[in-house]
């Protein structure tokens, strides 16, 4: 079997460990600046609309030229340009402005994770790919779990200016410890037309978006149903992010050994039914139910589908594989935060979590319907065994 803990894999996960953190430092605190701008509510949404959009719009190319031109540059020029646009907020005067350099990170943050993304595909063994990717998925929970609060932290003790510069730090230890990493690629001989999009994994990449979109109702008001019922949002995500970590090992290995199919399914059934939980949650102990159940389930799946589509990608179309993983999570994550938002203010939260269980749902019934079946054509095409 070959070795998982090559040197490029453990540098380009620290470094994306640390670009993350920064990124994270932005999410609780972006906010508060905005308003020390003199902007509205309707111009925070505004602000995180931009980028989200431009990195939806710009991955699919990404992906593309990834395939045809290689990682490293894509690499290197993406996590410049984010190190320098996170700099630039400490310029920033005026709402425009800040629209402007929104646009400019979210371009950076969508060439840099696809590649980044991509080159650590390349670097994992095939055979341990659902281990490799449950690993470094690690990077971006852990920066989950302590980067708001480390923001919230230096905003409360210094200014918004040191966020600014700790998150630069971090995206310059980033850019070094990924310029220093060797990331192989054999472009094809033959010269074929750009793809952008690959037909074959439009079933996945619906799976995956229902996915997301209950995962960005998560994100968007679980903060602010804990505070209507009494709970520290914090719980949560504390204890979301324990068991997230504790279990992509274990789930990347089993991905690896029963098939994505055989971990996907049952995590999928898990994710509705802490959805399910987290609705009727009325203290504490649902909470820390709904977290507990969430993290076994989102924390498990995840991976595993994304492992899944580059599985039943061609060799050569890895980036447009993970471009297309990514546009649909981060597509998923915007509509969710959107529609749930007029369902939370016509039903309530109770309502908003079940219509995220809904959704996962939708993404369990689409991948049994449409993907499961493709899915063990390939893993029997590629001359693996297929655990019924």
């Amino acid at each position: 079997m070959e070795r998982l803990w090559t040197k490029p894999f453990v540098t380009l996960t620290i470094g994306m460990l640390a670009l993350f953190t920064g990124f994270y430092f932005l999410l609780p605190t972006l906010p508060l600046f905005i308003q020390d701008l003199g902007g509205s509510q309707t111009q925070v949404g505004l602000v995180s609309g931009v980028f989200t959009l431009t990195a939806v719009l710009f991955r699919p190319f990404v992906g593309g030229m990834l395939d045809r031109y290689g990682r490293r540059p894509f690499i290197v020029w993406g996590l410049l340009l984010f190190a320098l646009a996170m700099y630039a907020y400490d310029w920033v005067g005026g709402i425009a402005a800040l629209l402007a350099l929104r646009f400019l990170h979210g371009l950076s943050w969508a060439m840099s994770t696809t590649a980044v993304g991509t080159a650590i595909t390349d670097i994992i063994p095939s055979e341990r790919r659902g281990e490799g990717m449950g690993w470094y998925g690690l990077a971006m929970t852990i920066a989950m779990a302590i980067g708001p609060m480390a923001g919230l932290w230096l905003i409360e003790e210094g200014s918004f200016r040191a966020v600014i510069l700790v998150a630069t730090g971090l995206s310059v230890l980033a850019l070094a410890l990924a310029f220093a990493a060797r990331t192989p690629f054999q472009r094809s001989a033959e010269r074929k037309p750009m793809k952008l999009f690959d037909r074959s994994l439009l079933p996945i990449t619906i799976a995956i978006l229902f996915l997301a979109v209950a995962y960005g109702g998560i994100t968007t008001f679980l903060s602010l149903f804990a505070v209507s019922i009494g709970v520290n949002a914090g719980l949560f995500f504390l204890v979301y992010a324990i068991t997230i970590t504790l279990v992509r090992p274990i789930a990347g290995k089993l991905s690896d050994r029963f098939g994505e199919a055989g971990v996907i399914i049952p995590a999928l059934i898990v994710t509705v039914a802490a959805l399910i939980v987290l609705s009727m949650a009325a203290g504490t102990a649902g909470v820390a139910t709904a977290a507990i159940l969430y993290g076994l389930g989102f924390g498990s799946a995840q991976p595993a589908l994304q492992a899944c589509a580059l599985r039943m990608a061609r060799p050569d179309q890895k980036g447009v594989a993970n471009a297309s993983f990514f546009t649909a999570f981060d597509l998923g994550i915007g509509l969710g935060s959107i529609a749930l938002g007029a369902v939370s203010q016509f039903a309530g939260y109770p309502a908003l979590f079940a219509v995220c269980a809904g959704s996962a749902a939708l993404s369990l019934i689409v991948f049994v319907a449409a993907v499961r079946g493709r899915l063990t054509n390939s893993r029997q095409a590629a001359g693996e065994e297929v655990v019924a």
